[in-house]
């Protein structure tokens, strides 16, 4: 059987590949190749500056040549690589031997082959790969998706500051806020949420077979090889690769920034659960429609229906991509003693979480962009929670010190259908000043809704 979007085992390279073009060229087998590429090849070009006699610095021609393999890496070069692969039975071997080989007819380069992954152990190039790639999908996939849903979120907020809706606390009628200001809520906690997500520092190494410079040290004892290391790890690209270096280490890196960016994006999609569960609520209960799409079948038997599909794909993919989050971050900063190999194959599921999780940021922005408010039925709503008034009359009885006013309120309106009528009855016979009866006696459910705009409009 063939490989297609068919036969794949993985929805994600399968009925939804077409949405994750983005990420592909990033955290796929050939992501991880192109960023070896690069690793070596920066190592390679830094060596040539370090002031060794064994190594000249490179000429302008022999760098721009080997800056050019980097960018314009391609599948057929990752193919290439593989092709190595099968005799070597290495992959980082077989990328060492891939750049050697792109020295031919070049003598420049060929005299000083054996400084291509000179004194490094594999997972200095690893490391460093995987912090790039994941730099990459966060910088480019992860936090613009989310960006796009605080940005629609937002202008949700604005447009519905002052809409006014019932709340449930409990799933009981409760005092009223506004559509806005629900969805202000989620916007704040989301660029929260994003600002921990950007803020990780993503960390490399590049020390040797168990963190220690051995090798390097063997070669130029004299040599300041941390110092070098970090030069290289730190400085901007294309002179380094613009990361920040991790002093300590075993064989491999640690992996505890990796286990707090997981943890960082876990959080948000855990935001978006919610979000994607309350507004598949609200549209059960008619505060939001959905515009039809032409074409489009929601039941196979019920012609009426109109899903919140949407909001249930988000759901269900955010499950999953928090599901392989919340492994990477739990597994990954474990290895016995200097090094084992369980952090080699999770690390390669890192594409995958990253592609559930964009996965369901497109799918809520296609959810958020059908919706279409109902104000009949938030009003509709409104108007049948009358008790929701027991909490500003009974707060401003305690003002003027009327005795037992929760308790009245409560005789009057606990499990009990409650009118405009019996609230206006009861306010007409409280001994507080004219004003306030007033006040309370003009109130309706729609209009209290406290600085909920106010806040909407703020963000």
């Amino acid at each position: 059987m063939s490989l297609s979007s068919l036969t794949a085992l993985s929805p994600l390279d399968g009925r939804y590949a077409s949405k994750l073009a983005t990420l592909r060229p990033i955290m796929s087998e050939y992501g991880y190749m192109h960023r070896r590429v690069q690793v070596e090849i920066t190592w390679f070009i830094a060596l040539s500056d370090a002031g060794f006699a064994e190594f000249p610095p490179l000429s302008e021609g022999a760098r721009s040549y080997l800056h050019g393999l980097v960018a314009n890496f391609s599948e057929a070069d990752a193919e290439a690589i593989k092709e190595i692969e099968k005799t070597t039975n290495h992959d980082v071997k077989a990328v060492e031997y891939w750049i050697k080989g792109k020295f031919d007819a070049r003598p420049e380069l060929l005299k000083a082959a054996e400084f291509v992954h000179f004194a490094c152990t594999s997972e200095d190039i690893n490391n460093t790969s995987h912090a790039l790639q994941i730099r990459a999908g966060r910088d480019q996939v992860v936090l613009p998706g989310l960006d796009r849903v605080v940005l629609k979120l937002r202008e949700m907020a604005h447009q519905y500051a002052a809409v006014p809706m019932l709340s449930r606390t409990h799933g009981q009628t409760a005092s009223p806020t506004t559509v806005g200001k629900e969805l202000a809520n989620v916007t704040v906690r989301l660029q929260a949420a994003m600002e921990r997500i950007a803020n990780v520092k993503l960390l490399a190494k590049m020390n040797g077979a168990v963190g220690n410079y051995n090798a390097h040290l063997s070669a130029w004892p004299e040599f300041d090889w941390e110092a070098f290391s970090k030069n290289v790890i730190e400085k901007q690209e294309p002179q380094g690769l613009g990361l920040s270096f991790q002093p300590y280490s075993i064989q491999i890196e640690p992996h505890d920034y990796m286990a707090e960016l997981f943890d960082a994006i876990a959080r948000a999609n855990t935001i978006l659960i919610d979000l994607s569960r309350d507004i598949w609520g609200y549209v059960s209960v008619g505060y939001f429609k959905q515009r039809l799409k032409a074409g489009e079948i929601g039941s196979s038997t019920m012609p009426h229906k109109v899903n919140p599909i949407d909001f249930e794909n988000a759901e269900g993919n955010l499950g999953l991509a928090n599901a392989l989050l919340r492994h990477l971050a739990e597994k990954l900063p474990i290895s016995r003693w200097q090094r084992d190999l369980t952090d080699s194959t999770v690390l390669r599921n890192i594409g995958v979480a990253m592609g559930y999780t964009a996965l369901a940021y497109a799918s809520l922005m296609t959810g958020l962009n059908k919706l279409e408010l109902n104000e009949e039925r938030l009003a509709e709503d409104l108007d049948n929670a009358w008790e929701v008034l027991a909490e500003p009359i009974q707060t401003v009885m305690r003002r003027y010190g009327v005795q037992g006013a929760y308790e009245k309120l409560k005789e009057v309106t606990r499990g009990k259908t409650v009118l405009a009528e019996d609230l206006h009855r009861l306010i007409n016979g409280l001994e507080i000043p004219q004003a306030d009866k007033e006040r309370l006696l003009a109130m309706t459910p729609a209009s209290y809704t406290g600085k909920a705009a106010e806040l909407a409009k703020r963000i």
